[in-house]
């Protein structure tokens, strides 16, 4: 495939753009044909010794990084390892390679990622798509390969921190998914790396549904001695899925099964191992999963499709050099403590964990800040905002330097979100999206003239969302911007429908519920400073108000039954908002509540059915959900160093 003109960008709203020839290419190709990234085979020999965080100097100045020359990586579907009449059956590893994340011209970057075993080809992160239809039944047998070309164990990318409540390999059996305790401050954990899949909105029984203690070792030859090779729950859900659909757990795999009876949707897969999710997904394990058809799907030919429906995973980033991944090493906050008391044995401060990330590099469907060619047509965005903490507010603008707030040079028309379509399409000039949440998009770029170049834009702010009024947007030179589009002549007539015109197909209400389940959302902050958070918790809120927090290895306290709607009020005693996921369940946003008692509905892109919920800081936010599958489940934020450090609760659904 040709590549696009390397020159280097110039200064002002033209930076990064695509020289003449390339546009022309573009044009000859075919608008976004020319987009989809040839995917050969990634390098996975065991790449060079890297440094494991960054830290001052260590950091890639992202102002040297050229914006938009690379083109957008339009990731394939990922390829089946063999179909029957009424199963489709997938043989997926994550493995570490290298891929190149930053421009041509740049060293590689060592991640992580999913692919097909049979077919080398599909290594890629953000893994490719996995296709479902409605109703019919995918199997995934979930490799962790996490092995060099010996067969000995890869450390983990980034420092892991032991004095987590976490899967914790080292504590043999007996003292696995626990938070252990030391005499001295320990180093970070260079083990053999655990973990396992979760299927993000997934409608699945507790074996499949990727719980955070049923992680697994790879099968390395070199495991040490007296190592728990899986979590405290690996060897049940084994049974229960021997038992439910007869699949076969290898050392080293996980075989989950989804039933795909749910409406229409884009979901996600990603990591989940228990006090380490944040390590895994930020080094690369996400991937889309769409289900198509059914009653609560549009026709063929109502939407964009084919190369007119695109995802869009969202990531932030920061880069050292040599291309490798930074990560914070450290809370950042912990320096007003006296080195004596800060951590082990004395102080409260865990040594490695930081409860918030922000990249200040911007990485779409795994490269930094692309380009994607289109036509004066109408395009489908399946928007997924991966991130660690950051949430993201967009707009497509004429200049992406511009002073913020922009005016928007075009709108979305949002016609769905997490679990399906909205009840009816909204118009916006901006989409809100927090971490994990999926925004379902229609943009319009009929009528904009052909050579036009047009900027997808981040105003959500550098550090954690406490709302839209008053916060500080993103820097507008480096987080502030996304992606460009440069717009080229039709390839084809459009005959898509008119967003403004569509009848959406939307779940319908759930009904009167029995109970409410009354949650609290809370930070732990250090004996030593009330600046310094230590643990983010979920908790139960009491009779007179105030809030419980409890851990994770705390005794269940929520026990919903089997197909009865309830209620879940989310109480918010923090000063920052929590996207908050419940697994198993797509639930309907009854509306929002100030703890002074002022009530709102909800907004009008959460009319449809969603997994994960904004709560905003000092209100209570209520969900309806109705669980229809027994078993264990959670609870927890999705900013992930909160869901590693106590923010997650497990869940007992029980038969009626």
């Amino acid at each position: 495939m040709d590549e696009p003109d390397r020159s280097p960008p110039a200064d002002g709203a033209a930076a990064g753009r695509l020289g003449r020839r390339s546009l022309l290419r573009a044009t000859r190709l075919g608008g976004v044909v020319a987009a989809a990234m040839s995917f050969g085979a990634p390098s996975t020999a065991t790449p060079p010794p890297r440094p494991a965080t960054c830290t001052g100097s260590g950091v890639l100045d992202p102002a040297t990084i050229p914006k938009y020359v690379s083109l957008l990586p339009v990731l394939p579907v990922m390829p089946p390892s063999w179909t029957t009449h009424d199963l489709d059956v997938y043989t997926i590893s994550v493995r570490q390679f290298r891929q190149q994340v930053l421009p041509e011209g740049f060293p590689g970057t060592t991640v992580w990622g999913y692919g097909a075993v049979e077919t080398p080809k599909t290594w890629h992160s953000p893994g490719f798509t996995i296709e479902a239809r409605c109703g019919r039944p995918v199997r995934v047998n979930w490799v962790n390969h996490l092995l060099d070309d010996n067969g000995r164990y890869l450390p983990h990318l980034f420092p892991v921190d032991q004095t987590l409540h976490w899967a914790n390999p080292p504590g043999g059996p007996e003292g696995r998914d626990s938070r252990p305790t030391f005499t001295a401050t320990p180093s970070g954990y260079q083990g053999p790396v655990p973990i396992v899949t979760h299927l993000h909105g997934g409608h699945s029984t507790e074996d499949s549904d990727g719980y955070p203690s049923a992680w697994y070792l790879p099968n390395a030859r070199d495991v040490p001695t007296g190592y728990a090779r899986a979590g405290t729950y690996y060897d049940q859900h084994r049974f229960l899925a021997a038992e439910r659909f007869r699949a076969r757990w290898r050392p080293g795999t996980a075989v989950f099964q989804y039933g795909n009876d749910q409406p229409a949707c884009m979901l996600w897969y990603h990591d989940h191992a228990l006090g380490m999710a944040r390590l895994n997904i930020h080094a690369g394990l996400v991937g889309c999963y769409v289900v198509r058809g059914g009653r609560h799907d549009l026709p063929a030919g109502v939407l964009p499709a084919g190369r007119h429906e695109i995802a869009l995973v969202v990531q932030d980033r920061s880069f050292a050099p040599d291309g490798s991944i930074c990560f914070p090493p450290t809370c950042g906050l912990a320096g007003g403590i006296p080195a004596d008391v800060r951590f082990v044995p004395f102080g409260d401060v865990p040594p490695l964990w930081t409860p918030t990330s922000f990249g200040d590099t911007m990485v779409v469907n795994g490269r930094c800040w692309p380009v994607l060619t289109v036509e004066p047509r109408r395009y489908r965005f399946r928007l997924l905002n991966a991130c660690n903490a950051r949430t993201l507010l967009l707009k497509i603008v004429a200049n992406p330097l511009a002073a913020r707030p922009v005016p928007p040079a075009l709108t979305w028309w949002q016609i769905g979100s997490d679990g399906g379509f909205l009840t009816k399409p909204v118009r916006l000039g901006q989409v809100l999206c927090a971490p994990a949440e999926r925004a379902d998009l229609i943009v319009d770029f009929t009528g904009v003239p052909v050579g036009s170049e047009l900027y997808l834009i981040n105003e959500g702010p550098d550090r954690l969302f406490a709302g839209p009024v008053g916060a500080m947007p993103a820097d507008p030179a480096t987080s502030g911007q996304v992606m460009k589009f440069v717009v080229v002549p039709l390839g084809s007539r459009d005959t898509t429908v008119d967003p403004a015109q569509l009848s959406l197909p939307a779940a319908g209400p759930l009904g009167a519920a029995e109970r409410t389940w009354r949650i609290s959302l809370n930070e732990t902050t250090s004996r030593y400073s009330p600046q310094v958070p230590v643990r983010m918790m979920l908790g139960t809120v009491r009779a007179d108000g105030t809030a419980e927090p409890l851990g994770w290895e705390a005794a269940v306290t929520e026990f919903p039954t089997v197909n009865a709607t309830q209620v879940w009020e989310l109480t918010n005693f923090t000063n920052d908002a929590h996207p908050i996921h419940l697994h198993q369940v797509q639930f309907q946003v009854l509306g929002r509540c100030t703890l002074g008692g002022a009530t709102r509905p909800p907004e009008h892109w959460e009319t449809g059915r969603k997994d994960t919920v904004i709560v905003y800081p000092r209100e209570s936010t209520r969900v309806a959900a109705r669980f229809d599958l027994p078993g264990r489940y959670v609870l927890h934020c999705h900013v992930l160093g909160h869901e590693d450090n106590e923010m997650m609760r497990p869940v007992q659904v029980v038969p009626g």
